[in-house]
This record gives structure tokens, C-alpha cells and sequence, in this order.
């Protein structure tokens, strides 16, 4: 009865190492096909959408939502996930195209702490004003997952990507920036558990 048993564990321990392989092998694929596909460009010629959304937590982001405000691409700028402690003055000062904008059209959402939080803070925001498209802003390498989530929340509305490039982020060959590589791998694998979340679980929101 030995000789089995001993069989059997050397089976499994294979059944479980070909297993964890082909997770690994699976991940890496679909690691190197997000990386692949990140925006490397900014939108072309925006379209004019109700209203614009700029979502907190990296450099250059308010920059562009106020650019595409003071160009009339959208009646109103929603900055969704700004600290409580931060105020409109606060974020406007240092800006210069569309600063002028802050006293009629730009509104501060304090509500949200990560990506979901921001989907559902805007949908809200949106449903509001009775807006129905809608240009997102948030970095490239975050795109994939704000979309997911963001189209989720809010099925019918119209989105439209507008992706920011941080300096930091070298999407070119990002291969060769161990900074970037880290990023990129926590970005698809956030992306990958928020996937599974909405078409799987299905969670009610």
C-alpha cells in the first residue's frame, strides 16, 4: 500500500506544480498584452462630451481635464477623490489654462479613496446633472482598469479615454525601468481582480 500512496503524492505535488506553472504562464501572457496595449498617445482632437471627469493621484492629470474645459469639450470638470483636507483654491492655484474655470464649472468629489470609489462618486455626479458622455482623465497605465470600472457604473453613458503620460512612467521600453516594470505588474494585477469582481461576482454597487 506504500508504493500507491507514494505514487500519489508524487502525482499531486506535479499536479501542483504544473498548475502554479501555468498560472504564472497565464499572468505573464496577459501582463505582456496589457503592456502592450497602454495608450502611448494623447487623444487627438477630443470630442465634445457633457462633462469631464479627472481622477486624483498623479501628476499632470488636472492639467489636461482643465485644458479640455477651457477648449469646451465639456460644461463641467468633476475632480473625483481629492483629499477632504484640500480645498478648490488649493488645487487651482499653480494652474494656469482653465484656473478661471474653477468659480463656475469645476466641482471637487471628496468621497472616493480608489478606482470603484471614483466610478461610483462620478456616476452619481453624472446622473445629477442628467449627463450622458463623458471624457475620463487618469494616467495611461490606469486607463484599463478606470474604463472596466467607470463603464460598469455607469453602462450607458459614453466614455472617452483621455490618457496623461507621467514623465516617470516609461511606457516606450519599460522592459529595461525596473520602476516601471513594478507599476505595470500592480496595475494588471489590480485590473485583473477588478475583471474578476465585475464579470464574475458581479458585486452589487
Amino acid at each position: 500500500m506504500a508504493a500507491p500512496r507514494a505514487r500519489h503524492r508524487i502525482w499531486l505535488r506535479r499536479g501542483v506544480v504544473l498548475g502554479i506553472a501555468a498560472i504564472i504562464l497565464l499572468w505573464l501572457g496577459g501582463f505582456l498584452s496589457f503592456a502592450a496595449q497602454l495608450p502611448r498617445q494623447a487623444t487627438a482632437q477630443p470630442r465634445v462630451a457633457d462633462a469631464i471627469v479627472v481622477l486624483t493621484g498623479g501628476t499632470g492629470r488636472l492639467q489636461i481635464g482643465l485644458q479640455l474645459l477651457a477648449a469646451g469639450r465639456g460644461k463641467q470638470l468633476l475632480i473625483s477623490g481629492v483629499d477632504p483636507g484640500t480645498t478648490a483654491a488649493e488645487l487651482q492655484a499653480g494652474q494656469s489654462i482653465g484656473a478661471d474655470k474653477f468659480g463656475c464649472c469645476v466641482e471637487l468629489g471628496h468621497r472616493a479613496r480608489d478606482t470603484r470609489g471614483n466610478a461610483v462618486e462620478t456616476a452619481l455626479w453624472m446622473e445629477r446633472h442628467g449627463y450622458r458622455s463623458l471624457h475620463l482623465v487618469t494616467a495611461s497605465y490606469h486607463m484599463p482598469r478606470s474604463l472596466l470600472l467607470f463603464e460598469r457604473a455607469m453602462p450607458t453613458v459614453t466614455l472617452w479615454p483621455n490618457p496623461v503620460f507621467p514623465k516617470h512612467v516609461k511606457l516606450a521600453d519599460w522592459w529595461y525601468f525596473p520602476g516601471t516594470m513594478k507599476l505595470l505588474a500592480i496595475e494588471y494585477s489590480k485590473y485583473l481582480i477588478s475583471l474578476l469582481s465585475v464579470r464574475l461576482i458581479g458585486p452589487e454597487w
